[in-house]
């Protein structure tokens, strides 16, 4: 078998794409109060039932991805996810000139990025079960 066909080696590029998920979930949850903190940060209330329906979600699709049962979900779900928390967090468009401004535009856009892996994701894995 060719490494480019490798399972581990997919295995191993849906953990990289799933790695900021799995480490915010996991953070989130040893230290809850900073996790409530994050969501006054950002203006969702109610902040605790915020804070656990996103480590819920992180954890959760992240482990749906890596395992392989409803991958498109978890990888949707994901892709959603995201692109409502760039929207919300790196509105590099109210800022002013600067580097503050510079850093969030580029950060918004690598999180548009991993939108797309997320998308790609559930269209390969959908497209593999309608042909089996």
């Amino acid at each position: 078998m060719r490494w480019t066909t490798s399972p581990a080696l997919r295995w191993i590029a849906l953990l990289l794409l799933c790695a900021a998920y799995l480490q915010g979930g996991l953070q989130k949850a040893l230290d809850f109060p900073a996790a409530i903190a994050e969501m006054n940060h950002f203006g969702l209330a109610p902040a605790a039932p915020m804070a656990i329906a996103v480590i819920v979600l992180e954890l959760g699709a992240a482990a749906l991805i890596l395992t392989g049962r409803l991958r498109w979900l978890g990888a949707l779900a994901l892709g959603l996810f995201t692109l409502m928390a760039t929207f919300v967090a790196l509105r590099f468009w109210e800022m002013p000139s600067g580097q503050a401004r510079f850093m969030a535009a580029n950060a918004f856009f690598e999180h548009l990025g991993l939108v797309g892996g997320f998308l790609l994701v559930a269209w390969q894995d959908l497209r593999e079960r309608a042909h089996v």
